[in-house]
């Protein structure tokens, strides 16, 4: 008879931490899954937006390109999981002025917070407009203007 009770002693507390051990690792689990699956799907974005972007600038850069406005609506889903997401870039230089420029593009997921960058690297004529990428809106795209002097600018459109 003793035997039972030491096996209730020991038993009912592993049951009762099993109760709510098991909710509670299979939500942190998830919540990792899901933030893993919105990364990977808002990385393919910035992914996708800085191939474009670098496409638009060499096609623009051939010297056989006149000056000009280009518009490209870049193909990335307006929403990811629900969520509408929001990117800036900025420009830098490499080494000295007459290098190469690296584009680098951040987007943030707006209500969760996530956040993915992407590096494209550019000319050393171009320049970099301040402008918000919205993945909501309508018109949003990726502008750029050539000049007549061979210099390209970018900017996001919207």
């Amino acid at each position: 008879m003793p035997h039972v009770t030491i096996e209730y002693v020991i038993m009912v507390p592993v049951l009762i931490l099993q109760i709510f051990l098991f909710p509670l690792t299979a939500s942190w689990l998830m919540n990792i899954w899901v933030d893993s699956r919105r990364t990977l799907a808002l990385q393919e974005a910035v992914s996708h937006m800085g191939s474009s972007i670098q496409q638009v600038y060499s096609a623009l850069n051939h010297d056989t390109i006149l000056a000009g406005t280009v518009t490209q609506k870049v193909d990335v889903p307006p929403f990811i999981e629900n969520y509408p997401y929001v990117g800036n870039a900025t420009l830098k230089t490499v080494l000295d002025p007459s290098s190469s420029k690296v584009l680098e593009i951040t987007l943030r997921l707006v209500t969760v917070g996530t956040t993915v960058k992407a590096s494209v690297i550019l000319g050393q004529n171009v320049i970099w407009r301040e402008s918000l990428f919205i993945s909501n809106s309508t018109s949003a795209c990726i502008r750029a203007e050539k000049f007549a002097n061979g210099t390209i600018c970018l900017s996001f459109g919207g």
